[in-house]
């Protein structure tokens, strides 16, 4: 196939996608493109408000989306459906902050930073794609929910909120839960779902660290505190509250002040 021209509209042609397995063999794709340098303009493309979905999932409401579970059975394979429908969301989240924000002159290194986090999170889908296949399901069987595309069209007017969002509250979250996870996993005897969660909790370190990153650079450029930054960005963008108990030694691998959410 031809490649895009600039990163920018290899971005959307991801975000355009609608099948998953596409959008995973797109990004695998565009990602080497850019670090061979075979893509090597941003461009100026810009994104869509939505990216594009297949027709399964049904999406739902948060509040009316079941409680997850590790436990056995249909359960586990809820546990595995909802973490697969965040991850194909995440693709489409480091994509869109690649293409969303190229007018802002950012280094490199930011582009460098999202199109491996897009990387990322599509080996994520393709494991829990293939883990739920092992246990006789597939990602679209059961209703997910649309929270995680929220928190994007939320923040699509400001790097400053995106960053402070998805990374550094939403994907920090998941480092605080992911080790109880992985343990009850284990207790449960499931050692090959354990470490398909372990990987993923390993990765998303990364990632947190990409969000303070640059949230930190931005703030630098425009002369902000960023503590007080972030927390007024969290009080307008963010539904609830950030809350113990935390995994210090995760967060603090990803760089992150424990004054930006303690207390």
């Amino acid at each position: 196939m031809t490649l895009p021209t600039t990163l920018t509209q290899a971005a959307c042609r991801v975000l355009d996608e609608p099948e998953p397995a596409d959008k995973v063999r797109l990004t695998y794709l565009f990602a080497k493109a850019w670090r061979d340098g075979d893509i090597w303009d941003v461009g100026d493309t810009l994104p869509q408000g939505r990216p594009a979905r297949p027709a399964k999932p049904e999406l739902c409401p948060p509040g009316l989306m079941p409680k997850r579970s590790t436990g056995l059975g249909k359960r586990r394979t809820a546990l595995l459906h909802a973490i697969a429908h965040i991850e194909l969301n995440a693709i489409d989240l480091a994509w869109d902050a690649v293409a969303r924000f190229a007018g802002l002159q950012l280094p490199k290194a930011y582009f460098d930073d999202w199109v491996q986090v897009a990387e990322d999170e599509a080996l994520h889908f393709e494991m829990l794609a293939q883990r739920l296949g092992e246990l006789d399901a597939a990602y679209g069987d059961m209703a997910a929910h649309d929270g995680l595309w929220e928190a994007a069209v939320n923040t699509a007017d400001d790097v400053l909120a995106r960053m402070a969002l998805a990374p550094m509250v939403l994907e920090a979250r998941g480092l605080d839960t992911t080790p109880a996870t992985v343990a009850r996993l284990h207790g449960n005897g499931d050692s090959a779902t354990a470490a398909v969660m372990e990987k993923i909790g390993e990765d998303e370190i990364s990632h947190v660290a990409a969000g303070v990153r640059w949230f930190e650079h931005v703030c630098a450029q425009q002369g902000l505190d960023p503590v007080p930054t972030f927390k007024k960005l969290v009080a307008v963008h963010f539904k609830g509250h950030i809350k113990p108990p935390f995994n210090f030694a995760a967060r603090d691998r990803a760089g992150m002040n424990r004054a930006y959410y303690e207390a």
